[in-house]
């Protein structure tokens, strides 16, 4: 990165001195006002905007695939700019930018830094500046009503301008603060401390660096009318990152894909934004999702030995499974489609080799129709790190359970979701959407349990068992005699971030799975967005350079990670084994994708 500071030579820090003057620093500022005068000014006070002073909005690592993340918060990926350089994201905070002013966004801000730029505004010879990189021409107006609903008054508010008051061009956000910074240190040559309020790590870095060479520069000069070095603090600030309401975040993308689209046929641009794009769904694996009260209830059923700790283990019990991977329509009739409930009972547990707790389950009435790539419902419960569940599927010996532990409880079918933003891909259909590269891979390679013979293909709903061995279970177990009436809506419930689990023996168009385990994922628990707060994996500006690839590898493994995978690739979401809770959404499977938002239809992917 480009200096502004390049060198310590004395007729160049002259030529510098030169050309910083009160009327120059006000032109880095947005705001109509007066700015104090050099011998007023002993202090500088920055404060940066984003998850600084304020707890910006970023994309949510539940809802978004790691490599959509990273697209959604690069610059030259929408014609629009993207995250960071649209300003309806950050007008969709909360519950909106009208009722938001009105209530100063109550919530959002960092209150103890806001109770430092009070200070700071009560103290007559510090001035304040308000720094950030957003860009000056579409958040200037949004950011100065913002800190005025707060009642927060700065000498300054200083947002990235295209170009610099002195015709600078910047190639980073850093080079743009640091350019600021300089003006602002050699024009207020009185100030003998200068404080910087930053919550990235590499930002911080990176100003302490830049004061630390202004120093040696000032230092190296003997002229004391230059000015003397300045004393630097920049005050990392914890990072306490926000989202949107997930169903708003889902929308505000599909209006900047409306919006990209619609503009590569009315305007120049550059090759890396010259496709048209289309908000798609993964599914990692459908099933009978288990809502977190009766997942704490079916916990209960563990027994422990001594030897092992709570730590040692994943804990699990959300989900039965119906299938590892997007179930297809006439798997999705068998058991009354996306939001069909189904009631169970427990009648059985078991421990396999000491790594596996599972507990099996029947459907109530018993007559009612089911369908599961498992021998038989069940789920896993809970298995040591590094087990894997899907072994729960190879269990032959199950205990029963007295009475009082035989739990009834209400599942959902659903799906477990992240949404990816992609090119457009002409003839693509639905069910192919559901795949990176509009291709479903085949699925090969994966072990057979004991009895699985013969392949299998996707498309062999009606007896997924291998013909001429009714006992040899290949894939999927359906129950006829199905239950009427209770089709469920087309909503998708809650559910946790947990991993689908692939089941075995490879087959084509997507080859049967025997023996899926019931593991990773499912189990409902609101997916309420506003502030949620999720520590690491802030990208913002320049910074997103670092973020993975958008749109890498076709694989099914890519887009049906293991329960020991992150939640997004890159970008690690908080808690521990990422426990939180899946926003529901609405999965349009089962109405299609044209459905209003407004009405509850589902996301309106695929347009």
């Amino acid at each position: 990165m480009s200096q502004p500071l390049n060198n310590g030579n004395a007729n160049s820090l002259g030529r510098m001195m030169g050309s910083h003057t009160i009327t120059t620093v006000k032109r880095w500022s947005c705001q109509d006002k007066q700015i104090p005068s050099v011998s007023q000014v002993k202090a500088l006070h920055i404060y940066d905007f984003d998850n600084t002073l304020f707890m910006s909005p970023l994309p949510n690592p539940k809802l978004w695939t790691g490599q959509t993340i990273g697209f959604l918060q690069t610059e030259d990926g929408f014609t629009n700019g993207g995250w960071w350089h649209d300003q309806h994201i950050l007008e969709a905070t909360g519950q909106g930018l009208e009722k938001e002013e009105a209530r100063a966004w109550e919530g959002w801000w960092n209150e103890h830094i806001v109770n430092l730029v009070e200070l700071s505004m009560r103290q007559k010879d510090a001035m304040t500046i308000l720094l950030t990189g957003r860009g000056e021409r579409n958040f200037a107006d949004l950011i100065k009503r913002m800190v005025a609903s707060k009642k927060l008054e700065f000498d300054m508010v200083c947002l990235k301008q295209q170009v610099g008051p002195k015709g600078q061009r910047f190639s980073s956000t850093m080079h743009y603060k640091q350019s600021l910074l300089e003006d602002l240190i050699y024009t207020y040559k009185e100030a003998e401390e200068i404080r910087v309020y930053e919550d990235r790590p590499k930002h911080v870095k990176g100003f302490r660096e830049f004061f630390e060479k202004v120093n040696r520069t000032l230092l190296s000069y003997s002229n004391p009318s230059v000015r003397k070095p300045i004393t630097a603090d920049v005050i990392q600030v914890a990072d306490m990152t926000t989202t949107l309401d997930p169903i708003n975040e889902a929308a505000e993308v599909q209006r900047m894909i409306n919006s990209h689209n619609i503009s590569l046929s009315s305007r120049d641009h550059n090759s890396s934004s010259s496709n048209r794009l289309q908000l798609k769904r993964t599914v990692f694996f459908t099933g009978y999702l288990i809502s977190p009260a009766d997942t704490a209830n079916l916990l209960s059923l563990i027994s422990l030995p001594q030897a092992v700790s709570d730590s040692d283990l994943k804990f699990l019990a959300n989900n039965i499974l119906i299938t590892p991977r997007p179930a297809p329509q006439s798997i999705l009739d068998k058991v009354g489609g996306i939001g069909a409930k189904q009631i169970w009972q427990v009648n059985g547990i078991a421990v396999y080799e000491h790594k596996i707790w599972a507990a099996r389950v029947t459907p109530i009435p018993p007559s009612a129709t089911y369908y599961t790539d498992n021998p038989q419902p069940i789920i896993v419960l809970a298995c040591r790190k590094g087990a894997k569940p899907i072994d729960a599927g190879r269990i032959q010996n199950w205990q029963p359970i007295s009475s009082d532990k035989q739990l009834v409880f209400e599942t959902t079918v659903g799906e477990k979701v992240q949404l990816r933003v992609e090119k457009e891909i002409a003839g693509e259909n639905e069910y192919e959407s559901l795949f990176a590269g509009g291709k479903p891979p085949p699925f090969s390679g994966k072990r057979k349990l004991a009895g699985d013979d013969g392949p299998s293909t996707y498309g062999n709903d009606e007896n997924r068992r291998s013909s001429g061995n009714q006992s040899g279970y290949r894939g999927g177990n359906q129950h006829r005699n199905r239950r009427g009436g209770d089709g469920g809506g087309h909503r998708n419930p809650p559910f946790r971030d947990r991993r689908g689990n692939r089941g075995g023996g490879g087959g084509n168009n997507g080859g049967g799975g025997g023996g899926g385990g019931g593991g990773g994922g499912g189990g409902g628990g609101g997916g309420g967005g506003g502030r949620n707060r999720a520590r690491g994996g802030y990208k913002s500006l320049d910074d997103v350079g670092n973020s993975p690839r958008y749109g890498q590898g076709n694989g099914y493994q890519n887009h049906q990670p293991n329960y020991d995978d992150p939640p997004s690739q890159g970008y690690p979401a908080g808690g521990d084994g990422y426990n939180a809770a899946f926003p529901a959404l609405g999965s349009g499977r089962n109405g299609g994708g044209n459905a209003s938002w407004a009405d509850g239809g589902g996301l309106p992917y695929g347009h």
